[in-house]
């Protein structure tokens, strides 16, 4: 089986990269970034909502759109261009991203898509109001592809809390901010890489075969339980 991912350099896209490939699974990774290891194929883009993305030969079992954004700000403080970037990232990029490789997919007999949202999407948190917007937009494409595509492409979304991850290391650096993080959490944890991973490879393989449509928590009980 091949996977493309975008947003490779993520941490969270490399431990799912290498449960793939540990499965004997072929897994090509697409990034701004220069510097990628772990995948047995690499490109680099400018951006993912505007940019060109590299022709890739053959059939794809399944894409992962990986960008993110967290722009936590008070409402009046966030700028237009502040919606305007995390909408972008969280949502154009993904509709790019799917658009250039549809083709690719549909050439595969085993066909699966998985967006990254977010638990601010339907939980309603102080602060979040633009990266909330943005993947809420994107679990709106996630349902709506997946009523499209049926029956042959399942498209469905995992929707984390705080992961430990360098995107989120601002809101990690201390352990009062950690202790802090643990307390909100029914499950009194910070999420990891590989757990949020977990759920994107099970999402993808054969043993999700009859989920499509949805947006599978992986939170810690953070967006359904109020302890």
């Amino acid at each position: 089986m091949t996977y493309l991912f975008a947003g490779a350099s993520s941490q969270i896209a490399i431990e799912a990269a290498q449960i793939l490939k540990s499965e004997g699974n072929r897994v090509i990774g697409i990034s701004t970034k220069t510097a990628l290891q772990g995948y047995d194929e690499c490109h680099q883009v400018d951006r993912y909502e505007t940019g060109t993305f590299p022709a890739i030969e053959g059939a794809i079992d399944g894409l992962v759109y990986f960008p993110g954004t967290i722009n936590l700000k008070p409402f009046a403080r966030l700028s237009a261009q502040d919606f305007m970037h995390d909408y972008q990232v969280n949502a154009l990029g993904a509709v790019a991203f799917v658009q250039n490789y549809l083709g690719n997919l549909k050439k595969s007999n085993s066909r699966s898509i998985v967006f990254i949202s977010s638990v601010a999407a339907q939980s309603g948190m102080p602060f979040h109001a633009s990266i909330a917007m943005a993947k809420a937009a994107l679990e709106g494409l996630t349902r709506s592809l997946a009523a499209e595509l049926a029956p042959a492409i399942r498209v469905n979304a995992v929707a984390p809390s705080l992961t430990n991850t360098p995107l989120s290391e601002r809101f990690l650096s201390t352990p009062e901010k950690i202790e802090a993080s643990e307390k909100r959490n029914p499950l009194k944890k910070i999420g990891t890489p590989a757990e949020v991973a977990q759920a994107i490879t099970f999402l993808l393989s054969a043993n999700s075969s009859w989920i499509t449509g949805q947006i599978l928590a992986v939170d810690g009980g953070m967006g359904s339980l109020k302890l």
